[in-house]
């Protein structure tokens, strides 16, 4: 399901993050955040928890993830909805990452791997820049 549904759309928005300029990937940047904070409130791993597991909130969050797209895909409208879904797949792809999914996988892991770079810098240009 993983290729299917979200390795061209991650693909094609990580390559489009890449071609945009400084302004450009402030949108990249928060639409990612917001993705990962709606992703994991929905889960219920949005706070730190001892009793979860790093693997588990990285399971739940791609779960939801996946969820999301899926529901957002039967619903699609517009250039900015293919956007927000590509979002959702990117985030899908650096949480089966952070759990492990891709093990076996080199190609996904790359993907998974630099999926996780751009969520790491989104969370980071956020946290420098609350009110954007």
């Amino acid at each position: 399901m993983d290729r299917e549904h979200l390795e061209a759309r991650a693909r094609h928005f990580l390559k489009s993050f890449l071609k945009a300029d400084e302004n450009g990937k402030a949108q990249f940047y928060r639409v990612v955040e917001d993705a990962v904070q709606r992703c994991q409130a929905d889960a219920g791993v949005g706070q730190p928890s001892t009793e979860l597991e790093d693997e588990q909130v990285a399971r739940a969050t791609s779960a939801e993830a996946m969820k999301i797209l899926l529901a957002l895909e039967n619903n699609e409208a517009g250039s900015n909805a293919a956007f927000i879904i590509d979002a959702y797949a990117t985030v899908a792809i650096a949480y089966h990452r952070a759990a492990g999914v891709y093990s076996e996988d080199r190609p996904m892991q790359e993907l998974g791997t630099t999926a996780v770079h751009l969520l790491t810098m989104a969370t980071s240009y956020t946290r420098q820049r609350p009110d954007s």
